[in-house]
Formats: structure tokens, C-alpha cells, sequence
């Protein structure tokens, strides 16, 4: 087993580093699996190859055991020409594992999605909080691919990259394979990038030949401007901040990140500017040097200003699993004071891959937010906010 397969847990390699994708051409639907059964598509990442299938299955679907992962396999993982996979086989880089699952039936949001930008390769989305951006076990017909799909019928339309549900702004789609796989290397070289930089323990302990190749795409990797705006508890102290992540393993819910020690875990970089402070709240943009899984929200909580309404890294990690369970106290909704994590993506700058011109698109801070922080002027006037409104979180 080679050193990068027999280190890549303690990392904190983070469960979502993998990327949803489109089924490749020619995907067949397995014997005996019915018409309406919803279709799952996981690619490998090229860190990921030699892992089992069952751990790497465990890390990419939320609050799923590994006995779970086992389940989900035996039940609905295949390959794409339709070969029933076994949970113990190893994944290789930029395979695609194929899970068909049975039909989830919710209530379904039809108002139509605001378009900031759209050329012939891509298309930029303002998602409103409160939708998922791609299928899960609760959200499928709701999620904000499936209904920009009932929007634009008989259009290639694939996500560039994610958002949380609760996070609201920009989003990327590329519309056809082409600019997917194009843009998708712009974002991701730019981690690999910080990574080879840093020289870390992960990077360390590969072999010759892999990091030959990521060092590689260091040097052809180009900037990329990500700022997200964010609502904070308290001011924090501006510069950047330059601390690993890695999964926490010690929190049940399987999808919180934590600091890593320094030379382990996964390179993460934030620029933190403070705009305006208001009473206790500040408005701080946060620009992304890498994109890790919940990096501004675990790096301004680290500084002791955690993001308004952040029901993970905020006053309790256990809100997240109250308000999923719609068991949010009344003492809960008085810390949260938002019914969702107070963040936004509000500026993406980059050079464009097909026109090689930059390229700058801005969704203005979200109305929720405005809201909110124009009311801190006057504390009196914060709205406090209904159990209802986090009983779909």
C-alpha cells in the first residue's frame, strides 16, 4: 500500500472533497432496478483512489456509518455499465460509482431561479438560502439542479462546485461537459496548489510520481478570486488566516471539520476583512485562497466569532440535529437569532478557460441578511424568528 493510501484518514480529508457529477455516456440502469429510482453519481478524486468503496462511500454521504455505507452498497451501488459493485473493492481515480435509490417524496419549489451571468460554457446562478444544491436522501426534486432542469429543458447542466443549503450567492453550472471538466480543474488546481506549497504530511508521504504530478498542476494553476460576505458574532481580527482542516472525529454527526495540527490535514487559507461593525455584529468579507468543506465558517469560529445563526460551529453543535428534528428550544432560537448560517458568495473573479479573458460576476448580499444587519443599528428591532422556519433545515 502506497504512504498517501496508508495516511489519507489522518489528513482529515474532508468527505465532501469529492465532486457529484453527471453519469458518463452510455450509463445502462441495472436489471430489476424500477423506473423511478433516483440516480446518485459519486466521482473519485484522484486523492481517493486505492481507498475501499465502503469507506469511501461513508465519507461522502452525511450521518452514514460505515456499516450504513455497507447497506447502501449491497443495495444500490453500481458501476455505470451496470455491474453491482462490493463494498470491500477499491476505487480508482475518477471513477464513477452509480447509486440508484428509491424515489423521496417531497414538496417541490417552483419559482424560477435569477440568472446573474450566462454564456454559451457557463451559467451563474444566485441561489436563495434554504435549497440544496444537488440530490440527497431528503432533498431531490427541490434541489436547485433539478429545478434550473425544469427551467431549461433539454439543456447540459452540471455543477462547477457547491454550496451548503443554508449558504446563499453565487453558484457556477457549467453547460456542457467540456466547460465542466475545464472550469472544475480552474477550482481545483488552486487547492492542489496550496497544498504542494505547503508541503504538508499528505503531500509528503506520497510517492515520487504522484507528487511529480500535482506539482505539476501547481505551476499551471491560476488565480482565483472567491470572497464570500459573512455575519459574525464580535469582531475578528483581520489578516489571514492559515490553519489546516480535518474531519472531526469525535463529533457524531460525521460532518463537522475542526482545525488540524500544523503540516497535517487539509491546507486552508482565508483572507478575513472586516467591512463594518454594528453593536456586536460584524459584516467581514472572507476571500478563499483554497476551498475546504466549511472553511470560513470553522476559521472565523476559531478567531471566537463564529457566524451568526451557525447551528455547527456556533453556540452548540448539537442545534444541527435538534433543528433537523425540528427540536430547536426556544433558548436555541434565541442564540441562532437567524434561522440559517449567516453567509453569502458574493464575488467570483477568474480568468474564463474559453475566452482566457478575466471574468467577474457579483450576487449583492442577500435580503435576509441586509435585513438583519440594517436592524443591528437598532438591537430592538432584530427580529426574533419562528420554530417553523428551521423545522426543513
Amino acid at each position: 500500500m502506497s504512504a498517501v493510501r496508508g495516511a489519507r484518514f489522518e489528513d482529515g480529508r474532508s468527505r465532501r472533497s469529492c465532486r457529484f457529477a453527471e453519469a458518463p455516456e452510455g450509463t445502462v440502469r441495472p436489471q430489476g432496478v424500477p423506473d423511478d429510482a433516483i440516480r446518485r453519481v459519486l466521482r473519485v478524486p484522484p486523492e481517493f483512489a486505492g481507498t475501499r468503496l465502503d469507506v469511501f462511500v461513508k465519507l461522502q454521504l452525511r450521518n452514514t456509518s460505515r456499516t450504513r455505507a455497507r447497506a447502501i452498497i449491497q443495495n444500490s451501488a453500481y458501476s455505470p455499465e451496470g455491474l453491482h459493485l462490493r463494498h470491500n473493492s477499491r476505487v480508482q481515480a475518477e471513477q464513477h460509482v452509480i447509486l440508484w435509490r428509491p424515489p423521496i417524496e417531497e414538496e417541490s419549489e417552483d419559482a424560477p431561479l435569477a440568472i446573474l451571468y450566462e454564456d454559451e460554457w457557463l451559467l451563474v446562478v444566485d441561489k436563495p438560502p434554504f435549497v440544496a444544491v444537488h440530490p440527497t436522501a431528503r432533498y431531490y426534486h427541490s434541489t436547485l439542479i433539478k429545478r434550473l432542469e425544469v427551467q431549461r429543458p433539454d439543456e447540459f447542466l452540471s455543477l462547477i462546485h457547491r454550496l451548503d443549503r443554508e449558504t446563499s450567492g453565487l453558484l457556477l453550472v457549467a453547460k456542457s461537459r467540456a466547460a465542466e471538466r475545464a472550469f472544475k480543474r480552474l477550482l481545483e488546481d488552486r487547492s492542489v496548489q496550496a497544498m504542494v506549497v505547503a508541503g504538508n504530511a499528505t503531500y509528503l508521504q506520497m510517492r515520487k510520481s504522484e507528487r511529480a504530478a500535482l506539482e505539476k498542476r501547481a505551476r499551471v494553476a491560476v488565480p482565483v478570486e472567491k470572497t464570500y460576505l459573512a455575519l459574525t458574532w464580535g469582531t475578528p481580527p483581520e489578516g489571514l488566516v492559515e490553519q489546516p482542516l480535518e474531519v472531526d472525529t469525535d463529533n457524531p454527526l460525521r460532518v463537522k471539520m475542526r482545525l488540524a495540527p500544523q503540516g497535517k490535514g487539509l491546507e486552508a487559507k482565508t483572507e478575513v476583512s472586516v467591512i463594518e461593525t454594528r453593536g456586536r455584529y460584524a459584516l467581514v468579507a472572507c476571500q478563499l485562497h483554497t476551498g475546504r468543506q466549511h472553511q470560513i465558517r470553522v476559521h472565523l469560529s476559531s478567531l471566537g466569532c463564529p457566524v451568526v445563526g451557525d447551528k455547527l460551529y456556533g453556540p452548540n453543535e448539537r442545534m444541527l440535529a435538534r433543528a433537523a428534528d425540528g427540536e430547536l428550544t426556544v433558548a436555541d432560537l434565541e442564540l441562532l437569532e437567524l434561522p440559517r448560517h449567516a453567509l453569502h458568495a458574493y464575488r467570483y473573479r477568474l480568468p474564463h478557460p474559453f475566452t482566457q479573458q478575466d471574468f467577474e460576476v457579483v450576487s449583492p448580499l442577500a435580503a435576509d441578511l441586509k435585513s438583519f444587519f440594517d436592524a443591528a443599528l437598532d438591537p430592538s428591532q432584530i427580529p426574533l424568528f419562528a420554530t417553523s422556519n428551521l423545522r426543513t433545515h
